[in-house]
C-alpha cells in the first residue's frame, strides 16, 4: 500500500463528540480535509451546525446533532440517525468532557459525580452504541480524548482539578481494557492524550499558570489549532492497523518531565 493510502480516510464515516468546539472542532474539520464524513455531536446544537456547514463547505457530507453523552437516549439517537444517512460507522473520536477546578478537601460531591459521568460515562456509552454497530461490521476505529493530566499529578498552583485526572486516568484504563477485548473482533481502540491547548475549559489554567506551564514543557509551547490533525488521523486511518490500546502523549514532551 502506497503511503498516501495509508493515510486516506476518503468516504469514511466519523462521529466527533464535543465537536462543536475546541480540540474536537479541529478533529472534525481534519477529517472532512482527509475526506471523511463527520457527524458532529454535543449538548450545545448551534455551534455543531456551524461546523457541519464548514464541513461540507469541504466536499464532504456530515450531521449536526444535539447530544448529551450521559443519556442513553441521546446517544441511541446519534448512532441512529448516523446508520439512516451513511449506513456504516467507521471512526468514532470520544471528544465530548467536562471539569470543575476546587481543592480535593473542598470538592463538592455534585461536582466529582458531574465530571465521572461526562468523561467516563459518557465515553462508554458512546463507545458500547457505537461499538455495536462496529462489531457487527466487524472493523471499526474508537479514539478516546484523555489527557496528561491522567498519566500523572497536577501541580495545585494551577491545575487543581482532581476529578478531571482521576476520569482521564479511567477513560486511559478503559482504553487498554477495551482494545483488549474488542481487538480480536476488529476494533481498534487507542487514546491521545492531549497537554495544554488554548481551549473554553483551558483558558483559566492558561491564564493562571502559563508560565509555569510552558516552564514543564520542553517545546516551551502551547499546541495549535492544527497539532491535533495528524494524531487523530492516523489513529483513524490504515496507517495505524497495527496500533491497538495505546495511548499517544501530544503535549509538546510534558509528560517526560
Amino acid at each position: 500500500m502506497h503511503v498516501k493510502d495509508l493515510f486516506d480516510i476518503t468516504g469514511k464515516v466519523a462521529i466527533v463528540t464535543g465537536g462543536g468546539r475546541g480540540l474536537g472542532q479541529q478533529i472534525a474539520e481534519g477529517y472532512a480535509e482527509a475526506g471523511a464524513h463527520v457527524v458532529v455531536c454535543s449538548r450545545n446544537l448551534e455551534a455543531c451546525e456551524e461546523v457541519s456547514i464548514r464541513i461540507r463547505e469541504l466536499g464532504t457530507e456530515s450531521l449536526a446533532l444535539k447530544c448529551d453523552i450521559t443519556n442513553p437516549v441521546d446517544v441511541q439517537n446519534v448512532v441512529d440517525k448516523t446508520m439512516e444517512k451513511f449506513g456504516r460507522i467507521d471512526i468514532l473520536v470520544n471528544n465530548s468532557g467536562a471539569s470543575w477546578g476546587a481543592p480535593v478537601e473542598e470538592m463538592p460531591l455534585e461536582a466529582w459525580q458531574k465530571v465521572m459521568n461526562v468523561n467516563v460515562t459518557g465515553t462508554f456509552l458512546m463507545s458500547q452504541a457505537g461499538g455495536r454497530v462496529m462489531l457487527e461490521q466487524q472493523s471499526g476505529k474508537i479514539i478516546n480524548i484523555a489527557s496528561i493530566a491522567g498519566l500523572k499529578g497536577s501541580d495545585p498552583k494551577y491545575m487543581d482539578a482532581i476529578g478531571y485526572s482521576a476520569s482521564k486516568g479511567a477513560v486511559i484504563a478503559f482504553t487498554k481494557d477495551l482494545a483488549a477485548k474488542w481487538g480480536p473482533r476488529g476494533v481498534y481502540v487507542n487514546a491521545i492524550a492531549p497537554g495544554f491547548f488554548p481551549t473554553k475549559m483551558s483558558k483559566v489554567l492558561i491564564e493562571k499558570g502559563g508560565e509555569r506551564i510552558l516552564a514543564g514543557t520542553p517545546l516551551r509551547k502551547f499546541g495549535s489549532d492544527t497539532d491535533l490533525k495528524g494524531v487523530a488521523l492516523f489513529l483513524a486511518a490504515p496507517a495505524s492497523d497495527f496500533v491497538t490500546g495505546d495511548i499517544i502523549e501530544v503535549d509538546g514532551g510534558a509528560h517526560v518531565l
